[in-house]
């Protein structure tokens, strides 16, 4: 989309791998992080004059499709992609392994502001992010946790430049969120 649209700006959620901010500066894109959410990146999308943006839950709005999510298209543009580079999808994608994302972890909790400042006070030696949730960014290592909409809960991602780092951050992350 960006070799037809220099320097457009697309939107990816704060959930995303740094791989995708990176994706999209190394085509020429302006990247910028957003809220998780239909209705919010919708939103986003109009206000900012994206021309694309995606969800970590493999949602994709088309600005030239009425800033829908459009699963038909998002196809389409992958199956262009794969004839045009000659490439299995495995090979597309590998390039893009360079961190390890712990999937999306919700926790129950009593108060949802009490753990996100606790969590925001051991945690503010980082680049905090109070876009949706809490994100804290390190040299090599992110964690964003953001309450659920509909329920007592905390949601947990967390990236890191190795599988032992993130795991590690995992455990000592839902150790306080749990407590």
């Amino acid at each position: 989309m960006l070799k037809t649209n220099p320097g457009a700006t697309i939107l990816y959620d704060l959930r995303s791998s740094w791989c995708v901010k990176e994706a999209i500066a190394a085509a020429g894109g302006v990247p910028l992080m957003c809220k998780v959410g239909h209705g919010l990146i919708k939103r986003q999308m109009r206000e900012m004059g994206a021309l694309f943006a995606g969800e970590l839950s493999s949602h994709y709005y088309f600005t030239n499709f009425y800033t829908t999510d459009n699963g038909d298209l998002a196809m389409l543009a992958i199956l262009s992609l794969l004839v045009h580079e000659k490439k299995t999808m495995s090979e597309l994608v590998a390039p893009l392994l360079r961190y390890s994302h712990s999937p999306e972890i919700n926790s129950k909790v009593k108060d949802v502001d009490e753990k996100l400042a606790e969590i925001e006070k051991r945690y503010g030696s980082g680049k905090i992010i109070k876009l949706d949730g809490l994100t804290v960014e390190f040299d090599d290592w992110w964690f964003n946790v953001r309450p659920s909409q509909t329920e007592p809960l905390l949601r947990l991602n967390v990236e890191a430049k190795t599988k032992e780092q993130m795991d590690q951050r995992v455990e000592e992350l839902l150790a306080i969120i749990r407590s």
